[in-house]
């Protein structure tokens, strides 16, 4: 009976839905494990071979959980809002809900395709408003939420509002956006806009003026990793920075929280430490700087209180409000210049960027440590979010401040006893201080640090700021709040609606507000985003419902916000809504909530270290401490898998001909290196009759073959159509088989690390399958499984097996997994193993890896049930026992033949009989050994 994988395949990824077998409930009679892989985009162009690989690496250890009697979590669904839509709608005028809604269609046919154990009852969509009534519940809940620092959790505005009333702000230790001050009756006072607009600094959910990436072609503001060399990474269009008021969420209150949580969870180091750089914890001093003959004072944060001696020069950030107050009439026609050119650059490029630029601002600073006045400066190394926007400049131990002074002559002063700074800064932190003061200045203050150590003088200069009021001690944290408004048409709306140019949220009971029809998805002529051009998006306040614009009144009819929420707003909280997906009344109900927890294992790419592992972290704990979420961190175990590359192919043409020259002949042409569809080569020969109907000019191509075949060339470079690279996982399905697939992927190399494409290999594979089915059936069809004991050597070869795939399957290495089914396949074939004993544990442990082929021969040993509830079979030692070992016989070092001996052997024993073998005769050649060696179980060297 022949291997007829596709009518296998078709065969049973049908009983599984009709069986519901992937469907899972919540059983407290089971131990839960929940695996979920990064929610995708569905993208027009569907899969392509590189998108299943974390799918099936993550299946394959859903699948063995399973197995391990776990009740498996598996779900999946679709981030289905994203700017490539829009842009589709905005060329076509086709709605993205209908672009959407076809590759959805698409995606899961070929999700389907590759067997996965996906849980498909639990789907969920970004766009579907039943799932982002619940993305809208968690914004308001953070808008009515504040971030006490005391308590480190968010707690309900309204004790806020309380407090102030009865206390104003004093002692109040809150996350904030500015540090203000004011009493209870200064509160009490104030109307209810003055009101909303003090409770804004400090909500989690806030409205705030932000420098963004703003794309006026695309309408919007991006993301930093939206943007690459200052154009949109979509369309290639020109962003600039720009200062606009936009919706945020407060996520530096909870940075030292994502920072500890990193030791409670299993990601690998590399991750967590991309992470805390992010995050970018310091501890430091905050400074008062006063300017020269003015009442302007400014504030500097500094991690090297030490160094305050070495103060030569200021700097600013190009977006500080400072620059406009500091820079004087003579240099502002040089400062604008320099804010059009930086206006260009995100802050990426920026951190990245290593060149000097800068202009001075005209201004001068006044140190409080020394009394001198120095030059207050202009520069993009210096970033607004980090610290206050302003910098002290220690050009003697800071590489960039170092660099700066040397590009535009500024004093080097030197701060530690015998460091050389002629070439470079010297930016230890071990030493003895010095020149603070300096020994032939006047001092200007009653400090002196000269003479102890830096780690000393950084804690009594802390000190002296605190005790003489010049500052303050911080902790402070590169991670910003997260810009969360787009300008866009195809996101969750927001449910806000404005008052007095305050904005109020919407009843919760009315949830979702759903998208608005509208007549373009462009921004309007006005520049408002395009939900300006809805006619029907006022909300009703009396009647608690949308209605037309031109009912608003200001009195009970209000405007609605006309941003959209951005992209990671519905990937952040998705875990949790997979648990409990058809729950109306909440987001995840708490018993079910209880049960599943988090994420056991999570997979997916390391693109998202900094933006939605950092988000949905920030939800997670808002939702913690809101009591919906039973724990605070949302994925225990990360794996990123790596990229599969794509594997080009070329043809070459000679020159000013349409003649094609195989690639062992090219050098004998002038030719032209092309790309070629890489699905119509086959083990890097070209199909040519193929080739000539793939483009019409080359219809009339001629070719210069060696040995009667076109070989071509290739590359490994990035999978993409304009290298013709892409290889669609549905062809090699339909060639080889889903199963072959899955495991061929897996067999590339180690799930973490990425790897070209090469369809060369994937015969070996399906041979593999083939050569399996075989000890099941015979080429004549014949049933071969009979019902006797395995002998030793098949007992030992299939729980060899089970010992390494189970290793190997808690390691995630998956490439050595398929090595040792193919080493275990030939060995069974050798000694003709077909005893049901072992074929049918074989087939358990191939399960996860091959679940198709798997479940037609776990039915055909007579099985009625899937091979999904089977038990995963242990190994037992005593089968891997040696019982001979093969020793090397050696004389003076030099191996000449081998002998079989018992495992437990005497060395006695053994030396006897080497000397007595009649091969060893002529290696001694009549002498007496001066010695025999013994290494047990290995060699045995006899020294003539």
């Amino acid at each position: 009976m022949e291997y007829n994988f596709r009518e296998i395949e078709k065969k049973w990824q049908k009983r599984w839905v009709e069986e519901k077998t992937y469907q899972v409930t919540e059983d407290d009679s089971k131990q839960k494990f929940y695996v979920l892989n990064m929610f995708p985009y569905p993208s027009g162009a569907g899969l392509h071979v590189g998108h299943p690989l974390g799918y099936i690496a993550s299946d394959i250890y859903a699948r063995y959980k399973r197995l391990q009697g776990f009740n498996v979590l598996n779900p999946m669904g679709y981030d289905a809002y994203g700017l490539p839509a829009e842009q589709y709608a905005i060329q076509t005028g086709q709605h993205p809900a209908i672009t959407t809604d076809a590759n959805i269609k698409r995606y899961k046919e070929q999700l389907d395709n590759i067997g996965f154990s996906f849980d498909w009852n639990r789907e969920i969509r970004t766009c579907d408003p039943e799932y982002y009534h619940w993305t809208q519940w968690a914004f308001q809940k953070m808008f009515n939420s504040y971030y006490c620092n005391d308590t480190q959790q968010a707690r309900p505005i309204e004790e806020l509002e309380k407090a102030f009333a009865l206390y104003g702000n004093e002692g109040l230790n809150a996350a904030c956006s500015e540090e203000i001050r004011f009493t209870a009756d200064e509160w009490n006072a104030k109307n209810e806009k003055e009101k909303q607009e003090i409770l804004m600094n400090y909500r989690i959910a806030y409205l705030g003026e932000t420098m963004v990436n703003w794309c006026a072609e695309l309408g919007t503001v991006l993301a930093n990793d939206e943007v690459v060399d200052g154009v949109s990474e979509r369309g290639g269009f020109p962003v600039v920075q720009k200062k606009m008021r936009q919706w945020c969420l407060r996520v530096s209150a909870y940075a030292q929280r994502l920072l500890d949580g990193l030791d409670t969870i299993d990601w690998t180091d590399s991750l967590k430490e991309t992470q805390k750089n992010w995050i970018g914890r310091s501890e430091g001093a905050e400074v008062q700087f006063k300017v020269k003959d003015s009442d302007i004072e400014f504030t500097i944060f500094t991690t090297r209180a030490d160094t305050m001696f070495g103060v030569t020069f200021m700097v600013l950030a190009p977006e500080s409000e400072l620059v406009a107050q500091l820079t004087t009439p003579e240099q502002k026609a040089e400062v604008n210049a320099y804010l059009d050119r930086t206006k260009k650059r995100t802050e990426r490029e920026r951190i990245a960027d290593r060149s000097v630029t800068g202009v001075f601002s005209g201004s001068y600073a006044i140190n409080p440590f020394t009394g001198e006045a120095v030059p207050v400066w202009i520069s993009d190394y210096v970033l607004a979010g980090y610290g206050t926007g302003a910098i002290m400049a220690v050009p003697a131990h800071d590489s960039r401040d170092y660099a700066f002074a040397k590009h535009f002559g500024l004093e080097i002063r030197p701060l530690v006893e015998g460091c050389d700074v002629s070439e470079e800064s010297f930016d230890a932190k071990e030493g003895i201080v010095c020149n603070s003061p300096r020994p032939d200045a006047t001092p200007y203050c009653d400090l002196s640090l000269n003479g102890l150590t830096i780690k000393e003088a950084i804690e009594t200069t802390k000190k002296y700021v605190k005790e003489h009021n010049l500052g303050r001690v911080k902790v402070n944290y590169r991670l910003r709040d997260a810009i969360f408004s787009r300008q866009r048409y195809w996101g969750e709306p927001f449910p806000v609606y404005y008052k007095d140019g305050m904005p109020y949220m919407i009843d919760e009971a009315s949830l979702p507000l759903e998208l608005p029809e509208v007549a373009k998805f462009l921004p309007t002529e006005t520049g408002e985003p395009p939900l300006g051009h809805a006619t029907r998006w006022a909300w009703d306040t009396a009647n608690k419902c949308v209605v037309e614009n031109e009912k608003i009144d200001n009195a009970t009819i209000f405007p609605l916000e006309l941003n959209t929420m951005p992209g990671f707003a519905g990937s952040s909280a998705y875990y949790l809504r997979y648990m409990d997906p058809r729950n109306h009344q909440a987001l995840v109900g708490p018993k079910t909530d209880q049960y599943w927890k988090n994420v056991d294992l999570y997979v997916g790419g390391t693109e998202h270290a900094t933006g939605h592992l950092i988000y949905s972290r920030f939800w997670n704990k808002f939702l913690h401490d809101l009591g919906v979420s039973t724990v605070e961190e949302p994925f225990q175990k990360l794996v990123n898998q790596g990229m599969i590359q794509g594997r080009s192919n070329f043809v070459y043409r000679i020159k000013d001909t349409n003649t094609f020259v195989s690639l062992n002949l090219k050098d004998q042409y002038d030719v032209t290196p092309l790309h070629v569809d890489v699905n119509i080569v086959s083990n890097d020969i070209l199909d040519l009759e193929a080739f000539k109907a793939w483009r019409p000019e080359y219809a009339t191509a001629e070719f210069i073959l060696e040995d009667g075949k076109y070989i071509c060339g290739w590359a490994v470079e990035k999978m993409s159509k304009s290298m013709f690279n892409v290889v669609n996982p549905d062809m090699i399905v339909e060639k080889y088989g889903a199963d072959t697939l899955r495991m061929y992927e897996m067999f590339l190399g180690p799930v973490e690390q990425s790897k070209p494409w090469d369809t060369n290999g994937i015969d070996g594979v399906h041979r593999f399958l083939k050569k399996f089915w075989s000890l099941f059936y015979s080429r004549t069809d014949e049933y071969l499984v009979k019902e006797e004991p395995a002998t030793k050597d098949e007992l030992k070869s299939l729980h060899k097996l089970i010992k390494k795939v189970t290793g190997d399957i808690e390691q995630f290495s998956y490439n050595t997994s398929v090595s040792a089914f193919m080493i275990c396949v030939n060995e069974l074939s050798t000694l003709k193993c077909n005893k049901k004993e072992v074929l049918e544990q074989f087939i358990i442990i191939l399960t996860p890896f091959a679940p198709h082929i798997c479940e037609e021969l776990w039915h055909t040993l007579g099985h009625d049930t899937s091979v999904c509830d089977a038990v995963w079979p242990a190994y037992n030692e005593e089968y891997l026992k040696e019982d001979t070992v093969n020793y090397t016989i050696s004389f003076n070092g030099k191996a000449r033949f081998n002998m079989e001996f018992a495992a437990d052997e005497s060395s006695e024993a053994i030396q006897a009989a080497v000397l007595a073998d009649e091969r060893s005769q002529k290696w001694i050649e009549g002498k007496t050994p001066k010695k025999i060696i013994v290494v047990p179980k290995k060699i045995v060297n006899v020294v003539v």
